[in-house]
């Protein structure tokens, strides 16, 4: 198994170590292996959201969420499913799409054992088990 399908398989897996993360958030346990990074993940706790859209005016913590955004107005899809031909704008979603094909199901209900193909998926099949309304 790989790391990657080890992490999205272990709810609460930390990232394998490879730099050493010295950059810590004072707000939460997350640790980062630059300043860069952390300071992104700052916005989180402070709210700020420096990067806007020109278009509608969203706006984003996150540069790289900008520039997903923006696909909207453009109507741009870079990536391709070379299965069936179905364009998205991000690779995640073309990797969660291609799951379709290969039948994979990475996430898990620890409560239950029922599988899942995204983990937005698993997380609202827990509210089954929490009570919460779905």
């Amino acid at each position: 198994m790989s790391s990657m399908e080890e992490k999205k398989e272990t709810p609460g897996a930390q990232k394998p170590k490879g730099r050493e993360r010295r950059h810590s958030c004072q707000q939460c346990d997350k640790s980062f292996t630059a300043s860069g990074p952390l300071k992104s993940h700052l916005h989180i706790h402070t709210g700020e959201k420096p990067y806007s859209c020109e278009e509608c005016g969203t706006t984003f913590t996150r540069s790289g969420a900008l520039k997903i955004h923006q696909h909207i107005h453009t109507g741009e899809k870079p990536y391709s499913c070379e299965e069936c031909g179905t364009t998205f704008t991000t690779s995640g979603t073309l990797e969660s799409h291609h799951r379709i094909h290969t039948g994979e199901k990475p996430y898990w209900c620890e409560e239950c054992g029922k599988t899942f193909t995204t983990s937005s998926d698993l997380k609202r099949h827990l509210r089954v088990h929490s009570g919460e309304n779905p």
